[in-house]
């Protein structure tokens, strides 16, 4: 879908003319247009997002920018991305219910979703920022993550209907083109856009100088544009998940496509390591050391829920025509083997994913709070440095049948180094 010559960014003053003439939305919010509130509070890269309180209701309006918000009209960005962010909530919506947002309305023509405002919920990342934590988050995530990747695969789908999805989605070129520049390509050599803190070259020419990390690399990056696995997110991190203290809702899949079953597991992960390495700018000694040991906690928790959630899943779905029950079940064979090998590669691939994105984060162009809202660069530096370390290694060890296992015995051998 490119811009049409109707399509118009939206202001405070012109949303209410057009919410107002989506006669179920202004129905739901209740009262006259002019007496709505409104609000831009979007501060991602990306995207126009506005809140929009009526008499009986709150609603989010997000609305894609023809351009990378981040940078400018300089980088352009077709607007079909809000097309496969609404296909992608649908297709969760079925894949895990109750996971997101419930969509209203959506407008091709202006690249415009409708969608619940989820409240008193706010993102996952500033709440692990402040120190916050949120119950059952490990669940959720292991589950929504499982979910997810097990339906929509040929595990579980009906290949026809699947292959049929995977054109659909081929369609989403420019998203994941940022993906595989800004994560697989660019922290691996000095790119245009990226930059970083200071103090931390040393670390960095190491990095860049290790060819058997940069083909690791390119090699997740084959995996991702090539392995139409399942229907990715494409994007989960932190700051993608809405919560309060115990609920979460996952949010922004534009990023979506059909990807490696490990890689959203494997990115969710690095998020929320480089929540863990960043506490230590956020609060003090006592404190950060109870809120680490949360963030492990979850970690663990995620990756435990996530086998188990999938393994029940093998068992109770394994309805496409992978591992089918006529070659196992049916001739008396175990299908437990096979699972433990389908585990097997896809934790090599979420951990690769885990430790590029913990590169990306601080190296390329789209950094992320953790680190960024420490501002003393001397204090950041360290933190980032243990975090890129430990990158290196998940990715040049993904192969380690026990590694997601010991990922918090990793982390906490990186958090006592000093790498600078």
């Amino acid at each position: 879908m490119t811009a049409r010559n109707d399509y118009e960014p939206l202001s405070e003053d012109s949303l209410r003319a057009r919410i107002g003439a989506i006669a179920d939305v202004a129905k739901r919010l209740g009262n006259a247009p002019e007496d709505w509130g409104v609000r831009e509070v979007g501060d991602g890269n990306l995207n126009l997002v506005f809140i929009v309180d009526g008499a009986d209701a709150s609603v989010i309006v997000k609305q894609a920018l023809p351009y990378v918000r981040l940078v400018g009209d300089s980088w352009p960005l077709p607007l079909y991305r809000a097309y496969f962010e609404h296909e992608a909530l649908s297709r969760q919506a079925v894949r895990d219910p109750g996971s997101v947002p419930e969509i209203y309305h959506f407008d091709p023509d202006q690249a415009l979703i409708v969608m619940e405002f989820l409240s008193p919920h706010t993102i996952l990342r500033q709440k692990l920022i402040r120190g916050e934590t949120v119950a059952g988050l490990a669940d959720f995530l292991g589950d929504f993550c499982a979910r997810t990747a097990f339906r929509g695969s040929e595990l579980s789908m009906d290949s026809g209907a699947k292959k049929a999805d995977v054109a659909i989605f081929a369609g989403n070129v420019a998203i994941p083109a940022i993906t595989e520049a800004l994560v697989f390509t660019d922290p691996y050599f000095a790119a245009e856009m990226n930059h970083h803190t200071p103090g931390l070259d040393g670390v960095i020419a190491r990095l860049r100088g290790d060819v058997a990390l940069k083909i690791e690399a390119q090699r997740m990056l084959q995996a991702f544009a090539s392995n139409t696995e399942t229907m990715v997110h494409g994007d989960l991190h932190s700051g993608s998940l809405m919560c309060t203290d115990a609920e979460t809702k996952v949010i922004d899949p534009e990023f979506a496509q059909y990807g490696p079953l490990g890689f959203d597991i494997g990115m969710l992960i690095a998020n929320l390591l480089m929540a863990y390495f960043s506490q230590p700018g956020h609060r003090d000694e006592t404190a950060c050391a109870d809120m680490q040991g949360w963030i492990l906690s979850v970690i663990d928790g995620t990756r435990d829920r996530f086998n188990t959630e999938f393994r029940h899943l093998w068992s109770s779905e394994r309805t496409g025509m992978l591992y089918p029950a006529t070659l196992f079940e049916d001739q008396g064979h175990d299908s437990t083997p096979a699972c433990d090998r389908v585990l097997k590669d896809l934790w090599a691939d979420a951990m690769g994913i885990a430790g590029i994105e913990m590169h990306r984060r601080c190296l390329s162009l789209a950094h992320n709070a953790d680190f960024e809202d420490i501002e003393d660069p001397a204090i950041r530096a360290p933190l980032e440095a243990r975090n890129l370390m430990m990158g290196r290694e998940l990715v040049l060890s993904r192969f380690d049948t026990d590694l997601p296992g010991r990922i918090g015995a990793i982390a906490r051998r990186h958090n006592e180094e000093n790498f600078l």
